[in-house]
C-alpha cells in the first residue's frame, strides 16, 4: 500500500487464477517512414517491473495500450510492441481488436500467466473523450471488457496527467483497482521529492519547455519544497532576458518564437520574490562556426547562438549539487548532441552520481541526455513521466491519482 495516499499495490489484492487488466504506457517513439518502433524501454520496464510479477503470481494477463494520437505519424498498431514483449517474456498473444467478440472470446481462454496484449487503444475514437470516471464507465469500451476483469491495474504513469476511458474508467465497476509496480515506483519517488524532500534540495531546470518551467519555480520556492532552483537551457535564458540581459538578436528570436516573451513578466516577479533562491548562469557557451566558446554574461549580447553554460557557472552548480541531500532535474543545461556542448550536462551528471542525494531525473530529453552521456543507470529514481512528471511537481496530484485514491484505497 502507499500509504501517503491510501492507495493499494500489487501486494494488497488476490492474483493467483485472477483475470487482471493492466493499463500500461507502451508509446514509443516510431520511425515515421518504416513505421518500425526506434526504442522499447517503456515496454522492457512495464514487463519486468509489472508483467513478470503478475506471471509468476499466475495471473491471466490483459494488457491495454496505446500509441501515438490519430492522425499522426506515430499512429501505428501495437502489433510490435507485442512481438517485443513476446521476444522479451515469452507466451505473449496479440489480437487486434479492442473490446469486440474477438478480445472477448481471447480473454475467456486465458490461462494463468497467459499474456494477451489488445490493439492501440486509440484506433478506437471514443478512448480520449472527456469525462469523469463513472462517465466514462459507462462507454462500450468499459461494458464489454470490465465483466471479464477481476482486478484493474494502473500502471501507465507517463499517461496519467490524461482522464482518457481506459485510463479512469474501469475504476468505478471493478472490484479491486490498483496501482502497478510502475506506478508505485514512480508515486514512492514523487512523494520523496515533494512532499517529503530532505534539505538541501534543489531543482535543475533545463531544456526548452520554459512555461512548464516558471509553474514549476513558483510551485516549489512558495512551498520551501526546493532550497534553490539552477537554470539551464533556453530556461536559462528567458530567465536571464527577464532578469534585464540582452541576450542578442539570434537567441531572443528563439524565445520569441517560441512564445516564451509572454512569460517575462511572470518570470520578473519570481526573480523579484525569489532573488537569491533561482540561480542563473555566469557565463554561458555559444557556437562560432562549430567551436565552442565561453562568455561571461555581462558580455552579452551576443551575435551567435548560446548552446550550453559556462565553465563556472558548471562549477557552482557542481558545489550546490554536492551540498544537497534531494536533486531533482528536468531538462539538460545544452544542446548535447553537439560535440562540446554537452560539458555541462555531463558536468551535473557527474555530481549527480557522486552524490549521496536522491537523485531524480525525468522528461524525454533528461532521459536521452543521460543515455547519451552514459549516465541512465546512476541516478537513484529515472521517472517514465514527462507531462504527467510535470503536472505532479506543479499540482501535487494528477487525474488518475485521484481515481486510483477514490476507488483504489484502504477501506
Amino acid at each position: 500500500m502507499i500509504e501517503e495516499f491510501n492507495i493499494k499495490t500489487l501486494d494488497d489484492v488476490e492474483l493467483e487464477n485472477k483475470t487482471v487488466l493492466v493499463r500500461v504506457d507502451f508509446n514509443s517513439p516510431v520511425d515515421f517512414e518504416t513505421k518500425k518502433l526506434l526504442d522499447t524501454t517503456r515496454i522492457r520496464v512495464h514487463a519486468e517491473k509489472t508483467l513478470k510479477k503478475l506471471r509468476e503470481k499466475r495471473a491471466k494477463i490483459v494488457v491495454l495500450a496505446h500509441q501515438g494520437r490519430k492522425g499522426d505519424p506515430d499512429f501505428i498498431s501495437l502489433r510490435q510492441h507485442a512481438e517485443f514483449l513476446d521476444s522479451f517474456l515469452g507466451h505473449v498473444k496479440f489480437i487486434d481488436d479492442i473490446f469486440g467478440e474477438r478480445a472477448q472470446r481471447a480473454i475467456r481462454e486465458l490461462a494463468p500467466g497467459d499474456i494477451l496484449v489488445l490493439e492501440n487503444v486509440r484506433f478506437w475514437d471514443g478512448e480520449t473523450k472527456k469525462g469523469s470516471a463513472e462517465e466514462h464507465s459507462k462507454t462500450v469500451l468499459v461494458q464489454n471488457l470490465a465483466p471479464l476483469i477481476d482486478v484493474f491495474i494502473i500502471d501507465a504513469f507517463a499517461a496519467a496527467h490524461r482522464p482518457h476511458v481506459s485510463l479512469i474508467g474501469f475504476a468505478p465497476v471493478v472490484k479491486d483497482v490498483v496501482a502497478g509496480k510502475v506506478m508505485e515506483e514512480e508515486l514512492r519517488a514523487l512523494i520523496k521529492v515533494r512532499e517529503k524532500p530532505d534539505h538541501p534540495c534543489i531543482y535543475i531546470l533545463g531544456g526548452a519547455k520554459a512555461e512548464d518551467s516558471a509553474e514549476i519555480v513558483d510551485v516549489v520556492l512558495s512551498k520551501g519544497i526546493a532550497d534553490y532552483i539552477l537554470t539551464g537551457g533556453l530556461v536559462a535564458n528567458l530567465f536571464l532576458k527577464a532578469s534585464g540581459f540582452n541576450l542578442g538578436k539570434i537567441n531572443e528570436e528563439v524565445l520569441g518564437k517560441k512564445g516564451f516573451m509572454d512569460l517575462i513578466p511572470r518570470i520578473q516577479n519570481l526573480l523579484k520574490k525569489f532573488d537569491e533562491k533561482i540561480v542563473l548562469p555566469m557565463d554561458l557557451a555559444v557556437d562560432i562556426n562549430g567551436t565552442r566558446k565561453e562568455i561571461r554574461v555581462k558580455e552579452l549580447p551576443v551575435n551567435y547562438l548560446i548552446k550550453d553554460v559556462g565553465s563556472e557557472t558548471t562549477s557552482r552548480y557542481s558545489d550546490l549539487i554536492r551540498e544537497s541531500r534531494t536533486i531533482v532535474m528536468n531538462g539538460p543545461l545544452g544542446i548535447f548532441e553537439e560535440k562540446g556542448f554537452e560539458r555541462a550536462t555531463h558536468s551535473v551528471f557527474t555530481a549527480m552520481s557522486k552524490s549521496k542525494a536522491f537523485t531524480l531525473i525525468g522528461g524525454g530529453h533528461t532521459i536521452a541526455a543521460a543515455s547519451h552521456l552514459n549516465f541512465i543507470d546512476k541516478f537513484s529514481h529515472i521517472s517514465t513521466g514527462g507531462g504527467a512528471l510535470i503536472e505532479y511537481l506543479v499540482k501535487g496530484t494528477l487525474p488518475v491519482i485521484e481515481v486510483l485514491k477514490k476507488f483504489g484505497g484502504v477501506n
